[in-house]
């Protein structure tokens, strides 16, 4: 497999006990084990037995049989604990991923275990396990090809089901439609962009109904989402990298780190350090 990785794609099928076969097996495989972290590439889990029991941005998640789970690469995550285990999972990154793909997982982050239909659940199955073989047959000469496509058919079959619990856009109110627009524009822009004005003269809106239809979906202003991705970021880098707090509220797009320290404050309910050390591993 770490061939494979190192190709930017790897798929694998595991069947463990408890936690401690697993750590060994991930740090085979993917050189990390049960600390908190984040990757460079997409990752799916397909849970076949057993219960996985995963913490992602945090918040915990069980995932169960006939079921299936993206994480994003931007997304802190770290296994907790499992019971009589078999798992099947892939990896990819942005190079190896159709740019189509990328843009729907974009849309389907952050994602949670997604159960799959019966007749779903065993073409998925079937598909991993003809992707398996592939990556077998390392003799190919077509055989980062090979692997490619496959893991690509992978990602549109799961994100395919993801996107089947959501509704045709064209049911979108507008009001839906402008909220979903900011989202994305929010995603994109967050560390450079912090206020709602900016994000209303991005979409052509005005301020006011910009609010209007934000707070009509969401229930909380523009102000209220900026602040809380912001904050999940911080979060996310406090829990995972070594930087401190000044070096974060620089990354995030503030140059005085006493004002940041006080709005994370006040939205996260207790100080970085304080966070930081609440979630040591």
């Amino acid at each position: 497999m770490a061939d494979e990785f190192g190709a930017g794609i790897t798929i694998g099928k595991v069947s463990v006990k408890d936690l401690h076969t697993f750590e060994e097996a991930e740090l085979r495989t993917f050189g990390v084990a049960k600390q908190s972290h984040r990757d460079d590439y997409h990752l799916f889990f397909f849970q076949e037995e057993g219960t996985i029991s995963i913490e992602i941005d945090f918040q915990k998640h069980q995932i169960k049989p006939s079921s299936v789970i993206y994480i994003h690469p931007s997304q802190v995550h770290r296994i907790i604990a499992f019971e009589n285990v078999t798992v099947s999972f892939w990896t990819i990154n942005n190079e190896n991923l159709h740019p189509e793909y990328l843009k729907l997982l974009e849309d389907i982050a952050p994602a949670k275990p997604l159960s799959l239909k019966k007749e779903t659940f065993f073409l998925i199955s079937e598909t991993v396990s003809l992707c398996l073989k592939f990556s077998e047959r390392k003799q190919e000469k077509l055989y980062h090809s090979l692997l490619k496509d496959s893991c690509n058919t992978l990602v549109a079959l799961v994100a395919s089901q993801y996107l089947g619990q959501a509704r045709s856009t064209n049911k979108f109110s507008r009001h839906e439609i402008i909220a979903k627009a900011f989202r994305s524009a929010l995603e994109d822009d967050f560390m450079i962009v912090k206020r709602p004005a900016a994000y209303a003269k991005k979409l052509n809106i005005s301020t006011p109904y910009l609010n209007e239809c934000v707070r009509n979906i969401t229930g909380h202003p523009v102000s209220h989402h900026i602040q809380q991705r912001i904050i999940l970021e911080a979060k996310r880098l406090l829990y995972y990298s070594g930087r401190s707090v000044k070096e974060i509220a620089y990354e995030l797009g503030y140059d005085d780190h006493a004002y940041f320290s006080r709005l994370f404050t006040k939205v996260a309910g207790m100080t970085p350090l304080t966070f930081r050390n609440k979630n040591a591993d």
